[in-house]
């Protein structure tokens, strides 16, 4: 006979509850099944905001060493933010659970606005948080010039 343990404290980690909502798409869709190279970071979460002085982009990429993300700019006009997050390394005499935080490569692409300085463009990584910063040109108020009435 065997005896079962039941607790009357819920445990939100001992049911999937939390599943992927999308779990049923992934054999229809390749890009969400995880085969491709790119479907690790595909969706990258990015935050752009546009100040006074710049366009602001913040991309959460835990995990992921400065030397592993290329900040680029093509086409004079088009941020490229890629990389490679390295899986972990496996030893034969692990035994694994879950595995649920992707590895592979990924790479956003933004179309700058004609305002970007693109020769200035600057990027940090910290915390896990990489920030680009797209310094603007200025605009220029068109002068005025007030013409006298006579008469």
């Amino acid at each position: 006979m065997s005896m079962v343990r039941r607790s009357n404290v819920f445990d939100p980690f001992s049911m999937d509850l939390w599943a992927d909502p999308f779990e049923a798409f992934r054999s229809i869709i390749p890009a969400a099944s995880g085969n491709s190279e790119t479907a690790a970071f595909a969706n990258a979460r990015v935050d752009w905001k546009e100040t006074l002085e710049a366009h602001v982009f913040k991309a959460d990429l835990p995990g992921v060493k400065k030397e592993e993300v290329k900040v680029e700019v093509e086409d004079d006009n088009v941020l490229v933010v890629s990389g490679e997050r390295t899986k972990e390394k496996e030893d034969k005499n692990d035994k694994w659970h879950r595995m649920e935080r992707s590895s592979g490569k990924f790479v956003r692409r933004f179309r700058l606005p004609d305002n970007a300085k693109v020769e200035e463009v600057k990027a940090g990584l910290e915390n896990g948080v990489l920030t680009v910063t797209v310094p603007k040109t200025e605009v220029k108020k068109p002068e005025t010039k007030a013409i006298e009435i006579s008469g």
